[in-house]
């Protein structure tokens, strides 16, 4: 047996394979079953929308409102699609991290929930998604 396989839950052949490969597989070996993780366009899709984000709209950050990049915004629009129940711990130095928001998680269905939030966000602050194809 190999060490790993995968198998998409897609046809009654595809489970049959699967639970052949459970039986076959060696004592102390490890069975997961999940929901599909989200694919590379839909990781692509949401650079575009955080990048528009980074470039029409500031946000305030110590006090101050500045620009942000496309990284803190998805660090701070990841923290409001998680309705900010994310926890904030004490840096090493006194400052201040947000944890366990990590859009790397998500599966494809959150990962659309996601996009479809960005969207929304986007067009509740006036940030204009097409403005790259006006220039």
């Amino acid at each position: 047996m190999k060490d790993k396989r995968t198998f998409k839950l897609q046809h009654p052949q595809a489970r049959a394979n699967a639970v052949e490969a459970v039986r076959a597989a060696p004592e102390g070996y490890v069975v997961v079953v999940s929901e599909a993780s989200r694919n590379l366009d839909q990781n692509a899709a949401q650079w575009p929308i955080l990048q528009a984000f980074a470039d029409q709209l500031q946000w305030p950050v110590n006090g101050s409102m500045v620009w942000m990049s496309a990284e803190e915004w998805k660090d701070v629009l990841s923290a409001a699609f998680k309705r900010e129940t994310v926890r904030v711990a004490m840096g090493l130095d006194g400052g201040m991290v947000m944890l366990g928001s990590r859009t790397s998680e998500f599966g494809k269905k959150q990962f659309s929930d996601w996009l479809e939030f960005l969207h929304a966000t986007a067009a509740a602050r006036e940030v204009d998604l097409r403005y790259r194809e006006e220039a």
